[in-house]
């Protein structure tokens, strides 16, 4: 079966949590959309000190898991284009040490969408090889980690400062 024969029942929440509260559904580019639906999340997220802003995150991921799965067995399609919870937790890793203000939350957005959609090792070899909800959401928790990264790395440097 295709994923364009295929859409979710957002009657039922684990549907509606994996296609981002409905920004998945948007014809293009569905992916970016799910990273935009981060943005509240984390300005929600933001003020919690790092630890309860981790664990916080790491029950989203643990939950992808499993909400990915599940939406991935309702509907017969493996990662449909549609589920975007995996981009709303990657964009949450990336900004988890970001400095704050509405700069650094554009380039984070921007890294972000870059390195999920570039995918460059070892995001493309997760993306292949590993299956199921944790493949799902492992890449994009990936290029999260190589956002932080590069945030921070920015923020050392001085650069947008």
């Amino acid at each position: 079966m295709h994923e364009e024969e295929v859409m979710p029942d957002m009657r039922k929440p684990v549907h509606l949590l994996a296609f981002g509260f409905g920004s998945g559904l948007l014809p293009k580019a569905p992916g970016t959309y799910g990273t935009l639906v981060g943005i509240p999340l984390y300005l929600l997220l933001q003020p919690l000190s790092l630890l309860l802003y981790s664990l916080l995150v790491l029950l989203a991921f643990v939950a992808g898991v499993w909400i990915c799965q599940r939406t991935s067995d309702d509907l017969g399609v493996h990662d449909h284009s549609g589920i975007v919870w995996d981009e709303i937790v990657g964009y949450l890793v990336a900004m988890a040490i970001a400095p704050a203000g509405w700069a650094w939350i554009a380039i984070g957005f921007l890294l972000f969408r870059g390195f999920d959609i570039l995918k460059p090792w070892p995001i493309l070899w997760i993306d292949r090889r590993v299956k199921g909800g944790l493949g799902i959401m492992l890449d994009d928790v990936v290029a999260g980690l190589f956002t932080a990264g590069t945030i921070l790395l920015l923020n050392l440097t001085g650069w947008f400062s």
